[in-house]
């Protein structure tokens, strides 16, 4: 019974990582659309500012930083928002390191430029969010936080 309890929630676990990554596939793909037909409408020149290079290191980075939250979420949910914040603060690494000496060559950091970065970082940082929300907000609780949760009620009831 617990044999296909376990399998069971591993390929449940397995689908909700899927459908996420499909999902935020679709909505880069969808924005990235949405992003070149704004600048061709514009007459802007429509691949420069490393707008694929953009998309794409924003995607990896969000399955990179999903995966390793969701593996924390596995070993201890209660470190899965110090994982989440740990993946921000590599974001913006890799934004100083790959992406802000080329935006800054002028000194002087254009639209284009910073929509480039910004829009792909934007959706991922969402999808992310509201994910990992949902996930965290479906975490069974210890016994130690059902005890002091239990305990907190009574005493309301009593008040």
């Amino acid at each position: 019974m617990f044999l296909c309890t376990a399998k069971r929630d591993k390929i449940v676990s397995r689908m909700k990582t899927l459908r996420f990554l499909i999902l935020l596939l679709l909505a880069l793909v969808i924005t990235f659309g949405i992003h070149i037909g704004v600048l061709f409408v514009m007459k802007l020149p429509l691949f420069s500012d490393k707008i694929m290079l953009s998309y794409g290191v924003n995607f990896l980075l969000a399955v990179f930083i999903y995966l390793i939250i969701q593996q924390t979420l596995k070993k201890n949910g209660t470190q899965a928002g110090f994982v989440f914040m740990a993946g921000s603060a590599l974001k913006f690494i890799v934004f100083f390191a790959v992406f802000y000496p080329f935006y800054n060559q002028d000194d002087v950091m254009q639209k284009t430029e910073f929509t480039a970065f910004f829009i792909p970082y934007a959706v991922c940082l969402i999808l992310e969010v509201a994910y990992l929300s949902k996930q965290l907000n479906n975490q069974p609780y210890s016994e130690e936080n059902t005890k002091d949760t239990d305990t907190l009620n009574k005493s309301e009831k009593k008040n």
